[in-house]
């Protein structure tokens, strides 16, 4: 019998492998494929070779959406890295009502991300309750235009991100905080090192791990920005639609019965490129990681 046991572990792994191939390698590759046509949704297109991709170098379109996802990868990591450290360690006390205060950071996390950039757009509209508020108080005389300026609009996307992603990262450097050793604080103190001491020689080291993943993570999530632009500029990508990001112009190319696949794919192709430039980075970064070994 055991001479048929090889197959056993095929057999267990057999569904997760075909859900692989069919909902991520093949439209992958498909992806690549499509690239390199002119196809339409409703005409199946023909090899066109690199002229998608040369169209791509040329449109001013495609650059500025490089410059939005860029920003918004430079804008949010930092906040999205750092600011969920600091709340994990202001809430990791074991203190009484410890736990409603870490609920109230995590209820961002599971609301809607439409139904939050409606509220924000209530919130940041040049008549909403934010600049009526400033004009009521006398600090500015005219409307900010939080949605109605390129950048207005990418500032405020980054900041919803950040307010709906605290709470998210906060659980996971709890989890990386509880790896840190306790008698490494008690030795610390012992040797004189204060709290701010203790925070850069023991708890950042001890969680640079997940400092690591976290700031992949948010880079991946913040190139693939979609749907608070989206829904913050009411589709439109902000004024002349500057301040859409790669994966918005691949929806505006793509869609529609006169949507150019071949061309939106090459966008998906291209963006992929840049997306996993970050993941070369940290693989390159951790490449002196070894794992602890038992004692």
């Amino acid at each position: 019998m055991r001479a048929f046991r090889w197959y056993i572990p095929w057999v267990l792994v057999a569904p997760a492998l075909i859900w692989v191939i069919v909902f991520a390698l093949w439209p992958f590759l498909n992806t690549i494929v499509l690239s390199f046509t002119d196809a339409r949704p409703l005409t199946g297109g023909s090899f066109v070779g690199l002229e998608n991709y040369l169209d791509l170098l040329g449109d001013q379109r495609f650059w500025n959406a490089i410059v939005t996802s860029l920003a918004y990868v430079v804008l949010s990591v930092p906040f999205l890295t750092f600011l969920p450290l600091l709340l994990a360690l202001l809430v990791e006390k074991q203190i009484p009502g410890i736990s409603a205060f870490r609920t109230s950071f995590y209820f961002p996390v599971i609301a809607s991300v439409v139904v939050v950039g409606l509220i924000w757009t209530w919130l940041f509209d040049s008549r909403g309750i934010i600049n009526e508020t400033l004009e009521f108080i006398g600090l500015i005389q005219e409307p900010i235009p939080f949605l109605a300026s390129r950048w207005g609009l990418i500032l405020t996307a980054v900041l919803l991100t950040v307010w709906k992603g605290l709470g998210y990262y906060m659980v996971v450097y709890l989890a990386a905080l509880g790896n840190v050793g306790r008698e490494l604080h008690e030795a610390a103190a012992m040797d004189g090192a204060n709290g701010l001491r203790r925070l850069f020689s023991v708890t950042i080291p001890g969680v640079r791990g997940a400092m690591f993943l976290v700031s992949v993570l948010i880079t991946v999530s913040a190139m693939r920005v979609f749907t608070e632009l989206y829904v913050l500029s009411n589709g439109s990508g902000g004024p002349g639609g500057a301040a859409a990001s790669v994966v918005m112009l691949v929806q505006q190319t793509g869609s529609g019965l006169q949507g150019r696949l071949g061309y939106a794919s090459a966008v998906s192709v291209a963006l992929f490129l840049l997306t996993i430039g970050p993941l070369l980075l940290v693989a390159y970064l951790n490449r002196g990681e070894k794992p602890a070994k038992e004692a």
